[in-house]
This record gives C-alpha cells, sequence and structure tokens, in this order.
C-alpha cells in the first residue's frame, strides 16, 4: 500500500483534533490478543503525552485501530506522533518476535472546528457493534476514551 496524500497546504500542527486509522500489516488479525492492544495502547498513550495530544477515543478492531486525538498545544504535530507511536508499538510487538505489526501510512480526517468531538468517539466506540463482533459497545473490551466515560458515548448509539 503506498501512503496515502496529506492535505495540500496543512501542516498538521496544533491544536487540531484527527480521526486517525492505522492498519495492521497484512490485515492480520494481531489486535485479537488482550496483550497486543494493551501493549500497543500502553506506548500510543505514552507517546501521545510526549507529542502533546489527548486521546479522545480509541478502538482496536482486530486487524486496525481508530483513534481519535486531540493537540493539545500549537507545538503538537500529528505527523510525529502517529510516526513515532506506530514505531514504538511496532518495536514492542517485535521483540515478541511477532514481525512487523503496522502497515505502511495512515489514514487521518481533520476535523473542521464546527464538528462535535463525541459525536465522532461515539462513531468509533460503535464500530465493533457495525462490523457485528458484539451487541453492545460495552460488551468490546478494546473501546474506551480517555476523556469521558463509555456511558456518556454509548448513550446515543445503543
Amino acid at each position: 500500500m503506498s501512503r496515502p496524500t496529506r492535505l495540500c497546504g496543512f501542516d498538521y500542527i496544533g491544536p487540531y483534533r484527527y480521526f486517525l486509522t492505522i492498519c495492521v500489516r497484512d490485515r492480520r488479525d494481531a489486535f485479537a490478543d488482550a496483550q497486543v492492544v494493551a501493549a500497543t495502547l500502553a506506548q500510543f498513550r505514552r507517546i501521545a503525552e510526549r507529542c502533546q495530544f489527548a486521546i479522545l477515543a480509541y478502538c482496536f478492531m482486530p486487524d486496525h485501530v481508530h483513534v481519535l486525538v486531540e493537540g493539545t498545544s500549537n507545538e503538537s504535530d500529528v505527523r510525529a506522533f502517529v510516526k513515532r507511536a506506530k514505531q514504538a508499538s511496532g518495536q514492542s510487538y517485535a521483540r515478541c518476535a511477532r514481525g512487523p505489526l503496522w502497515q505502511e501510512g495512515y489514514y487521518e480526517r481533520v476535523l473542521r472546528a464546527s464538528e462535535d468531538a463525541k459525536q465522532v468517539a461515539r462513531y468509533i466506540v460503535a464500530n465493533p457493534i457495525r462490523a457485528q463482533l458484539v451487541a453492545t459497545s460495552f460488551e468490546y473490551p478494546h473501546v474506551e476514551s480517555d476523556v469521558w466515560t463509555l456511558a456518556e458515548l454509548v448513550g446515543s448509539v445503543m
């Protein structure tokens, strides 16, 4: 897969919100393993703090992850965040002799200032329902928010 193109004229630096989708190499079911999810999430959180991002919501599907992040400073660089998060989590995964974790590139959608981030977070946590993996988001172990409770998000998607 070639890298998705980025927005022309947008520098991806500052207090913006991004809906990210990052896929596992060869679309393997790496995140079917709860330990892999926990280790990857720990790396994402660590790098988010270093790169000045808040993780508004996430959903680890078996072969990809959706993450809604928000820059918390004028220096927040989403390209650096994704690069470092993929690198750190990929190294952690490779140490267990499982091979490469991530495919090249990622997809992002820059949210407009007028968009409701909570609504996008609701969409993310409902992903396992749309994929028919569970009946409710509460049943899926790998969805959450570092900002809102799952109950706050699920209220309108059940």
